[in-house]
């Protein structure tokens, strides 16, 4: 069954490309265009062109104008782990998977985002196994990054 998530996890990560972040590569935009600050509030929303940014190359999109503001002033307390792919992936198999990005956890005051469909959601597997998985996934991201 591993095997099969892991080829399900690798063709599906294949319609993007493997970069530090997960980005729509075609419009260039950051987190299929979620507001990075509203998971802070306890919900994930799609934000807007009208309330974008530009960071390090790639369009961040808001639900609203203070959310935006707020990014600015410290963007990196925003950003999610792993550049946005999916945390458990990338604790268990060491690899960038896209995510749903309405499927999400806050951890000491970071944004972790998973992969969630009707056959997986990989948020249940990794509170099984947070503390693990979390230690793993760091290194695992450490040497993806610096490959």
């Amino acid at each position: 069954m591993k095997f099969l998530m892991l080829i399900f996890f690798f063709l599906e990560s294949l319609t993007f490309a493997q970069t530090g972040k997960n980005i729509n590569h075609k419009k260039n935009i950051a987190n299929s265009g979620y507001d990075v600050v509203s998971y802070f509030a306890g919900k994930a929303q799609k934000g807007s062109v009208d309330f974008s940014v530009q960071y390090q190359g790639v369009s961040y999109h808001f639900i609203n104008k203070t959310n935006k503001t707020v990014f600015q002033q410290s963007p990196d307390k925003y950003l999610p782990k792993y550049g946005g792919y999916c945390a458990y992936a990338m604790g268990d198999y060491g690899e960038k998977v896209n995510v749903d990005p309405e499927t999400f956890k806050i951890i000491n005051g970071k944004l972790y985002l998973f992969y969630n469909n009707i056959f997986k959601n990989t948020l249940t597997n990794w509170n099984k196994d947070e503390e693990n998985l979390n230690k793993k996934a760091d290194k695992n991201w450490k040497n993806t990054v610096q490959k």
